[in-house]
C-alpha cells in the first residue's frame, strides 16, 4: 500500500513538473523562433536598403552610369538591379546579369523605400526597392539577395523544438529521480507506522539526517508517538488505581452486608446504614471526579465566559464553613477567560487540600503579574501553614490517586483526584499549577492568562 501511495504521489509531481515544463519551454521556445526570424530578416532588410540607397545616391550624383555594371558595396546583398519606369533593365550587378526584374513593386511619392520578398523562378529573395529621384518617372533601384536558409527552411523550428522535447523529457526524468529520493523517507515512515498498533506504541519511525521538512516530520511522527505512547501509559495505570481505589469501599460495603445477612439479629441496621451511606458517598465522589477529569477540555464543558478572581474566591468562601478561618488578599479587577464552574473546582480543591493540612491559618491570594508584552498573568494562591512538600513530591502530588503520608493519615475522605484536577483544568486554560516554597507550611499557586 504504502509502495503504492509513493509511485502514485511520485507520478502526479512528475505529471505536474512535466507540465509546468511544457507549459514554460513551449511558448519561451515559439517565442525565441518568431525574435530569431524577425532580427534576421530585420538585418538582412536593412542591408539591402543601405544598399539600394548607396546604389541610388551614386546615380543621382552621375557616379553611377547607366549601362555599365554596377559594382557591390556590400558581398551579401549581390543581387542589384536598376529599371526604368518602362520595366527595362537599365545596369545590373554581376550576379543578377542573367535573371528576369526582381520585382515589380515601385515605390510610391509617399513610401519611396519598400522592402519585400518575391520568389523567382530559381529563388526566393529578400529585396529593397529606392527611387532614384521623387519624379513619377525615376528609375528603381532594386537591391536584394537570396533569402537565407534560417528564414528559407523550418530547419530551425524543428531545431529549437526537438531541444525543447528533450529538455521536457529530461525535466520529467529528473523530477521522477528527486521526488523518489525525497519520498523514499516518507515512504520508510508510512511503513513503520503502519507496524505500529494500540498494543505497543514504543516503535519510532526512522529519522532522517538534516533539518528539511522531511526530517522535521519524522521529528514530530515520533513526538506524536511518544505522547501517545505516554498517554496510553498514563491511561493504564489511571485504570489500575482507579479499579483499587473503587475496590475498596466497594469491599467495605460488601462486607458489611454480607455480615448483616449473615448475623441478623447481631446488626444494629441504623449503622449499618450509616457505614453503606458513608462508603456510597465515597463512589459517588470519585466517580464524579473521574467523570470530571474526562469532561475537562472537551467541548462538553466549553461554555467560557469572564472570569473575575476575586468575586470567584468571595463566592466560594461566602457558602464554605471552615474549621481553619481562611485570610482573603484579593485584588480587583484581576480576570480570566474560562469555565466559571471549573475554576470554582480548582479553588474548591484547593482550598480542601489547605483545610486538611493546615494548623492555624489558610491564605488566598490573588494578584496580578504584569509581562512587557502581553495582558500579564493572573496569580491564585493558596497556602497554609501545615507540613511542608519535600521538591521531590511536588510533581507527583498531582498525578491521579496519589497521596503523601501525611495525607493518608490526615485525609478526611478525599478522592485523590482533587489536585490531578486542579491540574487539568490549568492546563486546559492554558495555565499552569505548581507548589512553591513557602517555610513552615505549603503553597499552591495558579497562574492563567489574563484579560
Amino acid at each position: 500500500m504504502s509502495a503504492l501511495w509513493a509511485r502514485s504521489l511520485r507520478g502526479r509531481v512528475t505529471l505536474i513538473a512535466t507540465a509546468v515544463a511544457a507549459l514554460v519551454l513551449i511558448p519561451v521556445g515559439v517565442g525565441a523562433v518568431l525574435v530569431t526570424r524577425s532580427l534576421v530578416e530585420a538585418g538582412v532588410f536593412e542591408d539591402t536598403r543601405d544598399t539600394a540607397e548607396r546604389i541610388a545616391y551614386e546615380m543621382r550624383s552621375g557616379a553611377l552610369p547607366l549601362g555599365a555594371s554596377i559594382p557591390v558595396p556590400n558581398p551579401s546583398v549581390n543581387l542589384i538591379q536598376i529599371i526604368g519606369p518602362d520595366g527595362r533593365i537599365l545596369a545590373t550587378s554581376d550576379a543578377a546579369r542573367t535573371m528576369p526584374p526582381l520585382s515589380d513593386v515601385r515605390p510610391t511619392d509617399d513610401d519611396r523605400v519598400i522592402s519585400t520578398t518575391n520568389c523567382l523562378p530559381t529563388e526566393c529573395v529578400h529585396l529593397s526597392a529606392v527611387r532614384v529621384s521623387k519624379f513619377a518617372d525615376s528609375p528603381v533601384v532594386y537591391a536584394g539577395r537570396s533569402t537565407p536558409d534560417l528564414l528559407a527552411t523550418r530547419t530551425f523550428e524543428v531545431i529549437v523544438f526537438a531541444e525543447i522535447a528533450v529538455l521536457i523529457a529530461l525535466t520529467g526524468w529528473a523530477t521522477w529521480l528527486v521526488t523518489g529520493r525525497a519520498l523514499r523517507p516518507v515512504a520508510t515512515m508510512r511503513t513503520e507506522l503502519d507496524a505500529v498498533h494500540a498494543g505497543d506504541l514504543s516503535s519510532r519511525v526512522t529519522q532522517p539526517p538534516g533539518t528539511d521538512e522531511v526530517a522535521e516530520l519524522a521529528r514530530s511522527v515520533n513526538s506524536t508517538l511518544a505522547r501517545l505512547e505516554r498517554s496510553a501509559a498514563q491511561q493504564r495505570q489511571f485504570a489500575s488505581d482507579a479499579s483499587h481505589e473503587l475496590r475498596t469501599p466497594i469491599a467495605g460495603l460488601r462486607a458489611q452486608l454480607e455480615s448483616a445477612q449473615l448475623y441478623p439479629d447481631d446488626t444494629d441496621i441504623e449503622t449499618l446504614v450509616r457505614s453503606a451511606l458513608r462508603d456510597t458517598d465515597r463512589l459517588e465522589a470519585i466517580i464524579t471526579d473521574l467523570l470530571l477529569l474526562a469532561r475537562i477540555g472537551s467541548r462538553v464543558d466549553a461554555a467560557s465566559e469572564l472570569v473575575d478572581l476575586a468575586e470567584l474566591v468571595r463566592q466560594e468562601l461566602s457558602v464554605r464553613s471552615d474549621k481553619v478561618p481562611v485570610h482573603a488578599d484579593l485584588a480587583e479587577g484581576v480576570r480570566v477567560y474560562g469555565v466559571r464552574l471549573q475554576l470554582a473546582r480548582v479553588l474548591t480543591n484547593l482550598l480542601d487540600n489547605a483545610q486538611r493540612h493546615a494548623e492555624h491559618f489558610v491564605q488566598v491570594t490573588v494578584a496580578k503579574e504584569d509581562r512587557t508584552k502581553g495582558d500579564g498573568t493572573a496569580v491564585l494562591s493558596v497556602e497554609n501553614d501545615g507540613v511542608e512538600i519535600a521538591e521531590e513530591d511536588r510533581e507527583r502530588i498531582f498525578e491521579r490517586f496519589t497521596r503523601l503520608d501525611a495525607a493518608r493519615s490526615r485525609d478526611a475522605g478525599g478522592t485523590g483526584l482533587g489536585l490531578a484536577i486542579a491540574r487539568d483544568v490549568a492546563m486546559a486554560h492554558r495555565g499552569q499549577i505548581t507548589v512553591e516554597d513557602r517555610p513552615g507550611g505549603a503553597r499552591f499557586v495558579l497562574r492563567l492568562p489574563a484579560v
